[in-house]
């Protein structure tokens, strides 16, 4: 006898059922899929956009046209007053009390359209009038035995900030208290013996005004608003034929003992 139409699509039903619910349960019990090599996170995401962030003010901070006081801190001895000044021809200078001779002199370097120059400033370690000596062309760095790196925020690290192929990690950080602007940390990816800049904390107005740089040189804190910039910047003094001014403290001079001749 044949069954009832009513009784078989009920059976169909039913049957339809069991099996979905069957496949559920196996699915639930199925572990999920490994994440293949492709696959990336929502953090590489942020990171590139705090890197074009970053970019963005570095690039605005080359441009920028500006004197401007910091104050260093961080570095042996008292808190000290740096002058940066970028004129508006591309020249630029940066005041450093106590970057030479050990700490006992006062020196600036600039760049001009005559080169590179380092300049003895008056000074308990060097007490006579201002002069300057010609350290390299436009564009060359500060020999190292000379650096005190402190120039290096306003200067060469900015085309480092700006390369998005340079190798450096970038991510949001919180200002300083009383430090204005957007700030970021900066960190290298590779592990140079010569990276191109010092990680640390890099803070800029829309501007392109730097307000705070904390890395290994010190701390650098813009001490007030910015003023004009000059057309070029002057040499602190006449340029010598002389030899510069090195970071080391000059070796003491022996004094001759009583009946010496």
């Amino acid at each position: 006898m044949l069954a009832h139409p009513r009784v078989t699509r009920r059976s169909i039903g039913a049957l339809a059922l069991l099996l979905a619910a069957l496949l559920a349960a196996c699915t639930a019990d199925r572990p999920a899929p490994a994440p293949t090599a492709g696959s990336a996170g929502p953090g590489p995401a942020e990171v590139d956009a705090a890197r074009d962030e970053l970019a963005a003010l570095a690039a605005a901070a080359r441009d920028r046209r500006l004197t401007a006081r910091y104050t260093l801190t961080g570095t042996d001895g008292p808190a000290r007053d740096v002058t940066v000044v970028s004129a508006a021809d591309g020249t630029w200078r940066v005041d450093v009390p106590a970057g030479a001779l050990g700490g006992t002199a006062d020196v600036s370097l600039a760049t001009t359209a005559d080169g590179l120059f380092q300049c003895g400033l008056p000074s308990a370690g060097r007490p006579e009038a201002a002069s300057c000596v010609r350290i390299g062309d436009r564009g060359d760095s500060v020999p190292r035995r000379l650096d005190p790196r402190v120039q290096h925020p306003f200067t060469d690290w900015l085309e480092v900030l700006t390369d998005r192929r340079a190798p450096l990690a970038v991510s949001p950080a919180a200002a300083p208290p009383g430090v204005a602007g957007t700030c970021y940390a900066v960190e290298t990816t590779s592990a140079s013996l010569n990276p191109p800049l010092d990680v640390g904390i890099y803070c800029y107005e829309p501007d392109g005004t730097p307000t705070y740089v904390r890395a290994a040189l010190g701390t650098l804190t813009l001490a007030g608003p910015p003023g004009p910039a000059p057309a070029t910047v002057p040499l602190a003094g006449p340029v010598v034929n002389a030899e510069p001014l090195g970071l080391d403290a000059p070796a003491p001079t022996e004094v001759p003992s009583a009946g010496t001749s």
